[in-house]
């Protein structure tokens, strides 16, 4: 029952994972209820060569409209953005976006841990957190910080990551609202809307 009421007021799915997240993520996405009535930010470690090439996979892949966010950019449900390389990306008040050029947090920027905190400073117990693949701690104290708002958190199952050390960091320090494998997330995501819909 507890569940079902955090459930009622998602609007924001934030989705955090480096490496060995790629595949879970585009095996996700597409998986997922296009009428989901959220939007879905994704937070990733990766090269600035491999800019466009994750939006241009979830393009090809899923139904939802995929783009990399940008300065000032609103946030819109029934779409995907994702965090731009060498970037921090903030949520502000207004539920738009801003880009950060500041340090590397846990070495890596964009910063997981960044986004995730924005996000539940704002959105609060609206914001699905979820953590996936990983060699860092990146995304755990976002975790936290989203736990301490209300929000639910989601871990793919460190048994199931081809790098298992940021899940299983997840697991280990914050108090993880539901650990899945991978293939079982996208089924969990669209029960929980299915249940707040009814």
């Amino acid at each position: 029952m507890a569940e079902n009421s955090i459930t009622q007021a998602i609007q924001l799915i934030a989705i955090g994972g480096s490496a060995g997240s790629l595949d879970v993520i585009l095996k996700l996405v597409p998986a997922l209820n296009p009428r989901l009535p959220a939007a879905i930010i994704i937070i990733t470690h990766r090269k600035a060569s491999s800019e466009e090439i994750l939006v241009d996979l979830l393009n090809a892949k899923s139904t939802w409209p995929v783009r990399e966010a940008e300065e000032k950019d609103t946030i819109a449900p029934h779409t995907i953005y994702i965090a731009p390389t060498d970037y921090h990306l903030l949520i502000e008040q207004d539920h738009s976006f801003s880009l950060d050029v500041s340090e590397k947090v846990n070495y890596s920027r964009p910063s997981i841990d960044i986004t995730f905190e924005s996000a539940a400073e704002v959105y609060g117990p609206a914001v699905l957190g979820i953590l996936l693949s990983g060699a860092n701690a990146d995304g755990v104290e976002g975790l936290r910080h989203i736990k301490t708002r209300g929000g639910l958190c989601l871990v793919q199952d460190p048994d199931t990551a081809d790098v298992d050390y940021m899940p299983r960091q997840a697991v280990q320090q914050v108090k993880i609202d539901k650990v899945l494998p991978a293939d079982q997330l996208a089924g969990y995501i669209n029960s929980l809307f299915d249940t707040q819909q009814k």
